[in-house]
């Protein structure tokens, strides 16, 4: 009930959008100099809510700046009209939110719209974010949005979840330590929480990874030995080993925006390492030296890999062509202890954890700093963004 209740705000937001009528005949100027950002006023009456999630929402894109009198107006009440309008762009539409988790989800949807009308980029409130909360030896799966409201708790195994990467809009695949034997890969419903075992090899099963056509599985086995990286069909049930790396362990993989590669994680020379493997020749190159480690590899889908370095015994985020190299790295903000970055839909912004937080970090520019997504106590961590 609840799924269809939100498609249908979704679809009635975006029929409302597209019926309105531009003020005049201007066109946005979408360029931006520096750390300019749209200056942008709420006045929403009506549930408060509403006005708490776009606030917050636009504030995490690093394009907008919140303040009175400002040059963009958004104004209105929830349950009824809703509008923005400034620098000869208006837009809006008609509420139809009957309690706050509605109206917060109208407010994503139009801070996503905002953000493609005035900036020229794509919104990434609507995309919920799957992370794992660890008690010791415990840890479940939750999602929460961006905004940081509408937390749920998938899991209650009482043992180890990790791991937690989108399989599609609506499910996950998470590595669970549930039962005998070593780790699984389960399949978990975003929605329900329904959860299903998925894969269970011999020895650990972990690491799971959708391609980019939904059809394969990169994944962590060792059930020739030592943890090595495979593909699995998931229609035919069949699975190709792709690394022999007889005195190493092999590690989250991740794949290239077109399928046709895999970067991962190998200890080979002693130290973890990124490494990228094509799925078809088996070929495969490494991609870093520097730094004591790198690891927890990201791809977006723009084709820039996000990863976290570690120099100096402190760890930073850093992004890189991969066909460039090395040469091209851009270390991200101040080194701390940052892991597991996971790439908004935007290809700009990455969901990263620090000190047993969640942080949203807008890779382009070091003048907008890390927010913390949330400040329900907790040791959060492994974030994956659905893109």
């Amino acid at each position: 009930m609840k799924n269809r209740r939100e498609a249908t705000l979704a679809a009635l937001f975006a029929a409302a959008i597209a019926s309105t009528v531009a003020l005049g005949e201007l066109t946005v100027n979408i360029e931006r100099e520096g750390a300019e950002k749209f200056p942008v006023s709420i006045d929403v009456a009506g549930d408060p809510a509403f006005a708490k999630s776009l606030r917050r929402n636009l504030e995490l894109t690093g394009a907008f700046q919140i303040r009175k009198n400002a040059s963009i107006k958004v104004s209105g009440r929830t349950g009824a009209a809703i509008r923005a309008e400034g620098r000869g762009k208006a837009l809006g539409f008609n509420s139809s939110a009957a309690d706050s988790r509605a109206a917060r989800t109208e407010a994503r949807l139009f801070a996503n719209k905002l953000m493609e009308t005035y900036a020229g980029m794509k919104g990434f409130a609507n995309e919920p974010i799957a992370f794992v909360n660890r008690k010791g030896r415990v840890g479940d799966v939750y999602v929460c949005y961006p905004d940081g409201y509408d937390m749920r708790k998938l899991t209650n195994d009482g043992s180890e979840s990790v791991g937690p990467r989108w399989k599609d809009a609506r499910t996950l695949f998470y590595t669970g330590f549930l039962g005998k034997g070593g780790p699984k890969v389960y399949e978990l419903d975003a929605n329900t929480g329904a959860r299903k075992l998925k894969w269970s090899f011999k020895g650990l099963t972990t690491g799971a990874a959708v391609s980019p056509d939904g059809r394969r599985v990169a994944i962590i086995l060792s059930m020739h030995g030592n943890p090595e990286l495979y593909v699995l069909d998931m229609a035919a049930g069949t699975w190709k080993r792709l690394t022999h790396t007889k005195n190493a362990s092999e590690g989250q993989p991740v794949w290239s925006p077109d399928g046709r590669q895999i970067a991962y994680v190998s200890d080979e020379t002693r130290y973890p390492q990124l490494y990228v493997i094509d799925v078809n020749t088996k070929a495969k190159h490494r991609l870093t030296s520097k730094g004591a480690q790198n690891v927890d590899p990201d791809w977006s889908k723009d084709g820039k890999l996000a990863y976290i370095t570690k120099r100096g015994g402190l760890s930073q985020i850093a992004v890189m062509d991969p066909a460039k190299g090395e040469a091209s790295v851009r270390l991200v903000g101040k080194p701390g202890s940052w892991e597991h970055p996971s790439w908004a839909p935007d290809s700009r912004h990455v969901a990263a954890s620090r000190d047993g937080a969640i942080f949203s970090v807008d890779t382009e520019d070091d003048e907008n700093p890390p927010m913390r997504i949330f400040m329900n106590e907790g040791n959060w961590i492994t974030p994956s963004w659905r893109k």
